[in-house]
């Protein structure tokens, strides 16, 4: 189990439930199986993609970076926060990348499996919003500034 240097107690993963952080391309079919259940009448995917434009510059790619240990442990607190907003949920699943990422490319993935579909897209969403305030994961945007020139800052996210 991992300590939470946020201030509460460590949080195990619920059985169902499956969190990684990877620098590998993330799998749509393969955070859809690890959501789905005989118990589902939804399964909600989210994912969070790379585009070519933020804040009016035309963006060349991403990087991204974690602290693998305490993002785990965030996807687990989000992840026990969703079964006590909303008991019904069977599975919750996180997949984020870190590195180097293109445009098109998947950064994060999120499902959530649940009996209905009201619950489901509304857990969902509090996952990606809760992440992108918690999770200790930055990324860094490299983009054409407004003379042409390659510029890059970093940015908190997720």
């Amino acid at each position: 189990m991992l300590a939470s240097s946020l201030g509460s107690q460590s949080v195990s993963a619920h059985p169902n439930d499956h969190f990684v952080i990877t620098i590998a391309p993330l799998l749509i079919d393969e955070v859809y199986q690890q959501a789905d259940d005989a118990a589902n009448g939804a399964i909600v995917l989210m994912s969070g993609m790379v585009r070519n434009n933020s804040e009016g510059f035309s963006v060349l790619h991403l990087e991204y970076q974690a602290y693998e240990p305490m993002a785990i442990q965030v996807f687990r607190q989000i992840a026990a926060e969703i079964r006590q907003t909303w008991s019904d949920v069977t599975h919750v699943v996180i997949h984020h990348r870190v590195g180097r990422l293109e445009i098109g490319e998947m950064s994060v993935l999120i499902a959530v499996g649940c009996p209905h579909r009201k619950e489901a897209f509304e857990a969902c969403q509090y996952a990606i919003d809760t992440l992108k305030h918690r999770a200790p994961i930055w990324k860094k945007e490299f983009y054409y500034g407004k003379s042409g020139e390659v510029c890059s800052s970093w940015v908190k996210c997720c």
